[in-house]
């Protein structure tokens, strides 16, 4: 009878322990939670992981924390981050760079697919084609012309060697069938700015509304699947030359790998929430993004799906990061 007694104290021990854990993770976030952004602040990045923290900082009421780290096309970033306990107080705001670094780095100090958990797909930004106001192309089609007739490779422009612009450029070379010379910059503001004053033929970045209504340089065709919301009258380059063309630029949530599948499910079901307030859809909608919101599934075959697109690129054009 002792025995049994004794028996019975250690389940309800067992019990209260187990219960009692349940309890602690089902309180999650009881403490700030941080968001490492893999670029430095003022940029869409930072302005848009500034308001998807205030959504759910509101709606979970704990703070959350952004914090820039910056360099190396994310990898300094999702280092820190890859290093972080699996917890779920310690998020990354990832772009482009996290699903196509592994093709630009011979040796990366994380493995991008067993080290880290996809959240959510953020927001999608349509690049444009944009060249110089005197540029002889009038659309998307007498560009490709000239740039098959002209004796000299034209040139097209990017914020660097791996950048969002410099991929989208050759994708658009190699579908279109064209030689173009790559002219990389320290970023895509000083780029942009060079093909406005006519010293270089091109780019394929996200559009400058203030540039484009001012005139200092013309979009002929949108990179996105379907046209842009912010310029409904400028045609896709699927639908005036090259059928499948895809390339955009894009922001997504991650965490650590192994994240308990509670907190996992928080995460997903309030930044879902999050990526359709107004508050995000606004900041989105300034910079020519649009709001996505996907599954943790969905986000994952997301990223695979980007870097199988740009692969035979950056292997057929020997593409690595600077």
């Amino acid at each position: 009878m002792h025995i049994a007694r004794s028996f019975i104290r250690i389940a309800f021990v067992f019990a209260a322990l187990f219960l009692g854990a349940a309890a602690a993770r089902a309180e999650y976030p009881d403490k700030p939670v941080r968001i490492i952004i893999s670029f430095p602040p003022g940029g869409a990045s930072d302005s848009l992981a500034r308001a998807i923290g205030k959504e759910l900082s509101d709606a979970w009421h704990q703070t959350v924390i952004p914090e820039n780290r910056g360099g190396a096309n994310g990898v300094i970033a999702a280092q820190m981050l890859a290093k972080a306990p699996a917890d779920g107080y310690t998020l990354g705001l990832v772009a482009i760079g996290h699903a196509i670094n592994p093709l630009l780095y011979k040796n990366l100090p994380y493995d991008t697919d067993a080290d880290f958990q996809p959240i959510s797909l953020i927001a999608t930004y349509p690049m444009a084609v944009l060249v110089p106001p005197g540029s002889p192309a009038k659309d998307l089609k007498s560009l490709i012309a000239l740039a098959k007739s002209s004796p000299a490779p034209m040139t097209y422009a990017s914020g660097g060697n791996g950048s969002s612009q410099h991929l989208a450029g050759a994708l658009f070379a190699k579908m279109a069938g064209l030689n173009l010379t790559h002219v990389p910059y320290k970023g895509g503001a000083p780029a942009l700015k060079d093909v406005a004053a006519g010293n270089v033929d091109m780019i394929v970045t996200l559009p400058s509304l203030p540039m484009l209504q001012s005139g200092m340089v013309r979009a002929l065709a949108m990179t996105s699947p379907k046209r842009a919301l912010a310029l409904p009258d400028v045609p896709t380059l699927s639908e005036l030359a090259l059928p499948g063309y895809q390339s955009v630029a894009w922001y997504g949530l991650v965490a650590p790998k192994g994240l308990p599948p509670d907190v996992l499910r928080k995460l997903s079901e309030a930044t879902i929430r999050a990526v359709h307030s107004k508050t995000v859809r606004d900041v989105s909608a300034t910079q020519g993004g649009e709001p996505a919101g996907s599954t943790p599934e969905e986000f994952a075959a997301f990223i695979k799906a980007e870097r199988a697109r740009y692969e035979p690129i950056i292997r057929e054009a020997n593409i690595t990061a600077e």
